[in-house]
């Protein structure tokens, strides 16, 4: 009996049992056979599940309470865990994880590329996701799986489409030139850049030090933000003016780790119902999705009263003017465009704030890279176009992919099987009987995850550097990806945007504003770590793991870095 018949079988069995209780009255004794037969059916079914459910190999769990989900947690630690367990156990294994389950992790590339094929049909938001998406970015395109999905994502793939983020790069550029306060603007040449002004007021202020002493950190959220925010929305949050709006106060309070209690993340994966709770991070969803709510509706009150009157602004190319312009043949609610809005921001906001801020870490402690790729800026000379940015700075675009590939934002993608499902493998694999086996079946229910840093960093993939930054490896003359080239098809060979039916609606978007950002800073200052090459960069569970220095003399910094003018 095949899977499809085998499920309609039991669903036709319990309809006729439920039909005969309905008819009537039965005798004690035929309703205990009724009910014996019904558990016997169910018994049958389960075993025949778990005949046909692949016998997979994996780790003995420490802690049958967590399992390795406090390990999991710690992404540099699981970057090295996964690959050594693909060794040891197979390309498709599993982990113990919280109160005795387990979570399949795939490794092999055809088994990764049959996953993405179905992924939001036949592979869903594990319950923990899909309610946290809810509570933070509502039932937009991020929250949704299937028909609905790619109904959503239909809509939005030309608001992030080349045409439209081409003419978004300007903005990205006038932001990275923004980097001050509107006082120290007033009292500065207008034909100065604005980063200039900025960070020459603090060198100045800082003479005999050696430089200005800033958090990088803190001044990425702010650039990324302000991009976000008049890319996206069209709306000038002033992150990088000292403006401390609601926005503002509750993404940061995002992104800190501060509010955030590892032992409850870990329970409200099981448990999502916890979310619901009067937590300090629901609080600020709360207030994350008033601010938003209220900035979108006045967007979209706006712009139905110039189509009324005819008056459209032919010049507001943001995102979501874009989205509101084409709304009525969208086909999206009114509900579901404010949530792209917030899924937009947040995703544009936060995993581009990160990557930045690990391109500044990583260029203060790699000097001869940094002085390279300041050489390429400064010869290219004038104000680079889109297609500048993508096709005309190799190394730039080398840095780029290099940061993406070592600090992937987002480290890993769980889903939940919403119905069994054999797994093709690229290569035979040895189960926990003995046997070899070419594909993998999972029950439905099976939590599946593709790690995605992981994978970036893969030694059998990447070459024995694989854990090392370096820019080189994207040049034609450096073979140092060979290996990538052959196994990933992804962007770039990159695991970093995802593929599939999911992959990274905001990849071009979010490329651009790095590029660009990186362009203009590296042409102007000289980075440096504030406490040395060899300090100790952790990364804390934020929104998104984001990175911080151990033991900073910088009171207040989560990641100083020394700053000083670059005097050609």
């Amino acid at each position: 009996m095949g899977l499809s018949q085998n499920k309609y079988c039991g669903r036709s069995i319990w309809l006729t049992f439920k039909d005969f209780c309905l008819a009537g009255p039965l005798p004690v004794s035929t309703s205990c056979v009724l009910v014996l037969i019904l558990a016997l059916l169910y018994l049958l079914r389960v075993y025949r599940q778990r005949q046909r459910t692949t016998r997979i190999r994996g780790p003995q769990s420490p802690s049958w309470v967590y399992g390795f989900a406090k390990t999991v947690l710690d992404s540099a630690a699981t970057t090295e865990l996964y690959e050594r367990w693909a060794k040891e156990y197979g390309p498709v294994y599993k982990v113990p994880y919280i109160l005795g389950q387990s979570r399949v992790i795939l490794w092999d590339p055809k088994a990764i590329s049959h996953f993405y094929a179905r992924d939001t049909w036949f592979y869903h938001q594990t319950p923990f996701n899909k309610a946290s998406i809810q509570l933070v970015m509502g039932r937009g395109v991020m929250w949704a799986d299937g028909e609905s999905h790619k109904r959503q994502r239909k809509t939005l793939n030309p608001v992030f489409g080349a045409a439209a983020v081409r003419s978004l790069t300007s903005i990205f550029q006038n932001v990275a030139h923004k980097v001050s306060h509107s006082s120290l603007a007033r009292h500065c040449p207008r034909n100065r850049s604005q980063a200039v002004i900025a960070w020459d007021a603090e060198i100045g202020s800082n003479r005999g030090t050696g430089g200005a002493v800033i958090d990088v950190q803190q001044w990425m959220n702010h650039i990324s933000l302000d991009s976000a925010g008049i890319g996206i929305l069209s709306h000038d949050f002033g992150a990088l003016d000292g403006n401390d709006s609601d926005v503002t106060h509750v993404l940061n309070a995002f992104s800190s780790a501060a509010h955030v209690s590892h032992k409850l993340v870990i329970l409200a994966q099981n448990f999502p119902s916890i979310l619901k709770l009067p937590l300090p991070r629901t609080q600020f969803a709360q207030k994350l999705n008033l601010a938003l709510g209220k900035i979108c509706q006045e967007m979209l009150l706006r712009t139905h009263k110039e189509k009324e009157t005819g008056s459209a602004d032919q010049g507001d190319k943001s995102c979501l003017g874009l989205l509101l312009k084409a709304e009525e043949g969208a086909g999206l609610t009114q509900q579901e465009v404010l949530a792209e809005a917030r899924v937009l921001l947040l995703g544009g906001f936060e995993t581009t704030a990160v990557s930045m801020t690990w391109a500044f870490i990583e260029l203060a402690r790699n000097p001869d890279i940094q002085t390279k790729l300041r050489d390429e800026c400064l010869e290219f000379g004038s104000t680079p176009s889109y297609d500048d940015l993508t096709n005309k700075l190799p190394y730039l675009n080398a840095v780029v992919n290099e940061i993406l590939r070592l600090h992937a934002p987002v480290t890993e993608i769980p889903r939940s099987a919403t119905q069994e499902d054999v797994i093709p493998l690229s290569e035979p694999m040895r189960t926990a009987a003995g046997n070899l086996t070419n594909n993998v079946c999972i029950p439905k229910g099976t939590v599946v995850v593709v790690p995605l840093a992981a994978l970036n960093c893969s030694v059998s993939m990447w070459g024995p550097d694989a854990k090392a930054f370096k820019p080189s490896r994207w040049l034609k003359e450096d073979e140092g990806m060979h290996g990538a080239r052959e196994t990933l098809h992804n962007y770039r060979h990159l695991m970093t945007f995802g593929n599939g039916a999911r992959m990274c609606l905001g990849r071009l978007f979010a490329l651009a504003e790095f590029k660009a950002v990186l362009f203009v800073l590296v042409q102007n200052f000289v980075f440096e770590m504030a406490d040395g090459p060899e300090v100790k960069i952790v990364e804390s569970l934020g929104f998104l793991p984001r990175p911080s220095v151990v033991g900073s003399t910088e009171a207040g910094c989560s990641v100083p870095l020394r700053v000083h003018r670059y005097d050609v």
